[in-house]
């Protein structure tokens, strides 16, 4: 009954994290039972070499968005993107999901609106609301 959210693998580190969800909401409880479930496979099947550490959790408030149907499904949201390489000489954004448009994100940062293709998308989050309220 959980949905795999997304992936996360830090090669720095050395950390695989796992992002679920479900519709009644994500309790350590599920992080627990999704971790033993998923270290059983990992084991098994070994995908990456070496020592790592597997975690699991919610999305929580600062939710990541992997797809382009997280981007749609948030838009109106304020989020911070990171891309893989730079746009206008720029590489880290913050500002909110107006549209999608087949595989561009539209977000409007300040006063400009910016079109950023959903591939050099390194890494996306929402901004948690209470982060607006305290800055505003």
């Amino acid at each position: 009954g959980y949905a795999l959210l997304g992936i996360e693998f830090d090669s720095i580190g050395r950390v695989l994290r796992v992002y679920i969800d479900s519709a009644a909401g994500i309790l350590i409880d599920d992080c627990s039972r999704v971790s033993y479930q998923l270290s059983g496979a990992l084991d098994v099947e070994d995908p990456i070499a070496g020592t790592y550490q597997l975690e699991v959790s919610s999305p929580g408030l600062d939710r990541p968005l992997f797809t382009l149907a997280d981007f749609e499904r948030f838009k109106g949201r304020m989020a911070r993107l990171q891309l893989m390489n730079p746009i206008h000489a720029q590489k880290k954004f913050k500002g909110k999901l107006l549209d999608v448009k087949q595989d561009i994100i539209v977000l409007q940062e300040n006063d400009q609106m910016i079109e950023i293709p959903f591939a050099m998308i390194d890494k996306a989050r929402l901004v948690p609301e209470f982060e607006l309220a305290q800055k505003g």
